[in-house]
């Protein structure tokens, strides 16, 4: 993590979140690493490739599924222009903003940082998730890094589905997902001038 206060989440070397310039040198995070490394990639099953639902619904296709990590602003209206779909009689979108509190006081901002690699693959592998246990047509799932201000959108779930009832609990699925298993960190910036670096996004 560049720059990364002691304590942080990450340690020298972890690249900053953004389009890829380059491959990370994955033996520079070991925190991370022990959370989210190959014991625990070996135990899902190779990363990209669907996870067996209890229903099984859909095959899944690159042009059913918009991943992305980003430093740019996200855009809700992108995601749900991506997930329509003729066939869909209903599309749920969730959007996490940055907000003006946490439980250690006033924020006025959030420094987001992820393991850009593990992180799309992790992405990826929950949007098949949704594609596979719920009749979902597509799915969005977006991701900002970089430095956010109150008020900003930080991640987007949106998917569509045959009725509203599924795309609502495979987007609740998505979101939840990605707070649990997604490398993505967060440094909360206080008003009282601390920072303090959180797990999951």
């Amino acid at each position: 993590m560049r720059g990364g206060p002691a304590g942080s989440p990450g340690t020298a070397g972890c690249r900053q979140g953004g389009r890829r310039e380059g491959t990370g040198r994955r033996g520079s995070c070991p925190s991370i690493h022990s959370r989210f490394g190959a014991a625990n990639a070996a135990a899902r099953g190779p990363v990209g490739e669907a996870i067996s639902g209890p229903r099984g619904y859909n095959p899944i296709v690159a042009e059913s599924v918009l991943v992305r990590i980003t430093q740019a602003p996200l855009d809700p209206a992108e995601a749900l222009s991506f997930v329509a779909d003729p066939t869909a009689g209903g599309m749920v979108l969730f959007s996490g903003t940055v907000r003006d509190h946490s439980d250690h006081g006033a924020v006025v901002g959030l420094d987001y940082e992820a393991w850009e690699d593990q992180a799309d693959a992790r992405l990826r592998a929950i949007a098949h998730e949704m594609c596979d246990r719920w009749p979902v047509r597509k799915a969005a799932l977006l991701h900002r890094t970089g430095t956010l201000d109150v008020g900003e959108i930080s991640v987007i779930v949106c998917c569509s589905a045959s009725h509203r009832a599924e795309a609502f609990e495979a987007c609740r699925h998505g979101i939840e997902r990605i707070k649990e298993d997604v490398p993505i960190w967060k440094k909360e910036r206080l008003g009282s001038g601390d920072a303090r670096w959180v797990m999951g996004s």
